[in-house]
C-alpha cells in the first residue's frame, strides 16, 4: 500500500525537477543539430539583386541572418546589422524567409540593406533545411562554410559583444578579412 503511494509522488517530484531546470534555460539558446556541419546546399534568387548561394558563405567567417518584412523583431535588430555592415567587421548575408519579394525589397529600401546578398526563400525550404524556428535567427558561419553558432531572436548589443563577436574573433574574423571577403 505504501509503495503505490510513493511511485506517483516520485514521478511528480521528477517532473517538477525537470520543469524547474527548464526555467533556468535561456530560450534564445537552442542547440542545433547542424552545429559543426556544412551549410545545406542552396541557390536562391536575390533580394533585390543577384543570387545567394551557400558557396558565397565561408570565404571568411560571416553571418547568415534570417529575416522577413513582416517580422517586428527583425526591425528591432536591423540598426545593429546596419552598423555592423558599415563597419566591415563581418560579412552579413540575408535569408528572406517566407516573404513576398516585393515586400522584402520595399522593406530594404525603407530601412536600409545591411546584406552583401540576400536570398529569397519564399517557400521556406532553405529555412527548413537550416532548422529555422522563426525569424529572426542568425547563424555564424566559419571559413569552411560550417555552422558555428545559431542565435534565435533579435541580436542585441549584449549578444554581439558577449557571444557572437568573440566567436567571430576566435574563428579569425577581423575588419581586414571581412572587407576582403
Amino acid at each position: 500500500m505504501k509503495v503505490s503511494f510513493l511511485v506517483p509522488l516520485a514521478l511528480f517530484a521528477a517532473l517538477a525537477g525537470l520543469l524547474y531546470a527548464g526555467l533556468e534555460r535561456n530560450p534564445g539558446v537552442v542547440a542545433s543539430p547542424l552545429l559543426g556541419r556544412p551549410l545545406p546546399d542552396f541557390a536562391l534568387p536575390g533580394v533585390p539583386r543577384g543570387e545567394l548561394r551557400s558557396d558565397d558563405l565561408g570565404e571568411a567567417p560571416s553571418l547568415l541572418n534570417v529575416w522577413a518584412s513582416w517580422c517586428a523583431a527583425c526591425r528591432a535588430e536591423h540598426p545593429l546589422l546596419l552598423r555592423l555592415a558599415a563597419s566591415g567587421e563581418v560579412p552579413i548575408y540575408g535569408l528572406n524567409y517566407k516573404d513576398e519579394r516585393a515586400d522584402a525589397m520595399q522593406w530594404l529600401d525603407r530601412f536600409g540593406d545591411p546584406y552583401r546578398r540576400s536570398g529569397h526563400d519564399l517557400d521556406g525550404k532553405v529555412g527548413l533545411d537550416l532548422g529555422v524556428y522563426g525569424v529572426p535567427e542568425t547563424f555564424v558561419i566559419d571559413r569552411e562554410g560550417r555552422i558555428a553558432h545559431k542565435h534565435i531572436g533579435p541580436i542585441t548589443e549584449e549578444d554581439w559583444e558577449e557571444t557572437i563577436r568573440p566567436l567571430l574573433l576566435r574563428l579569425g574574423a577581423d575588419s581586414g578579412q571581412a572587407a576582403a571577403g
